[in-house]
């Protein structure tokens, strides 16, 4: 039977946030690799990984057009089932589509408003869940279930690496984004709202940083109780979907952002140890 798979995605989590933090449990993965992602937003850069596409490597010196085939290769090794590539992914290029038609079940649970169930990056799961609290890892962690029978595919967006990083806020200015208009927008209201605060200094960047990393090892925790869960024979890729500034080049956040560190993410795979 093919191996159980499970996608990890850390929601704004830029790769040195990820290497600074004490992961022991990452750790038994390996080590990650620095990356960049295809977008420096969360919507644009699921619907890469629903595709098919891991974070790249940005190889110089090559047609980038063989990096996409190896990429595509690459899931024969992940999950043991021989002869996959880029024709396999023809013509939907979907992950869930291509592993749905080799017998797996199919789930995904989101942190974030923008990957609603009404979105399309929904299409081909068998059960899609938007959670109702923006850090609940591990509530997704408890509602895994793994069957002997049917391998499972399991896609997870967390929410605890992106603003404002598991702080209450009573310190920091409401800034929505996308995600929280989507939100409110949801819930009846206008989607509106501005930041009326000054833009953060120094020491509210370096103090947020710092956070993102105690929420990197937040989330390891919780994954050391998903390693005791799963079936030995199960696949983990774990990845940021883009990066993050705090304050490079006079920028705080990500999307509308064209700066490096805002495309730099951590990139982990491997077998249950």
């Amino acid at each position: 039977m093919p191996r159980n798979l499970v996608f990890m995605v850390l929601d704004s989590c830029r790769f040195d946030s990820f290497v600074r933090a004490k992961t022991p449990n990452f750790d038994r993965l390996g080590e990650a690799e620095k990356r960049y992602s295809y977008a420096s937003w969360t919507a644009p850069s699921h619907y890469t990984f629903t595709m098919g596409l891991v974070p790249h490597k940005s190889p110089q010196g090559v047609y980038a057009s063989e990096v996409y085939k190896e990429d595509f290769g690459a899931w024969v090794d992940r999950l043991g089932i021989p002869n996959l590539g880029f024709k396999n992914f023809i013509p939907e290029l979907s992950l869930p589509k291509l592993l749905k038609d080799n017998g797996y079940r199919t789930v995904a649970r989101v942190s974030m408003p923008v990957l609603n169930p009404f979105t399309a990056i929904n299409k081909f799961f068998d059960d899609y869940k938007l959670m109702s609290n923006h850090n609940d890892f591990a509530g997704m962690v408890k509602e895994m279930e793994f069957s002997a029978d049917v391998p499972s595919y399991y896609f997870l967006n967390l929410g605890e690496t992106h603003y404002p990083y598991m702080l209450s806020g009573e310190n920091l200015p409401h800034i929505s984004g996308v995600h929280g208009a989507v939100k409110s927008l949801a819930k009846g209201g206008d989607g509106g709202g501005k930041v009326e605060d000054e833009f953060f200094d120094e020491a509210m960047m370096k103090s947020l940083h710092d956070q993102q990393v105690r929420c990197v090892e937040y989330v390891d925790n919780l994954f050391g109780e998903l390693l005791g869960k799963v079936p030995e024979d199960t696949y983990f890729v774990i990845v940021g979907d883009h990066g993050e500034a705090f304050g490079e080049g006079g920028y705080f956040g990500h999307g509308p952002v064209m700066h490096e560190i805002a495309f730099t993410v951590p990139f982990l795979e491997g077998l249950r140890p």
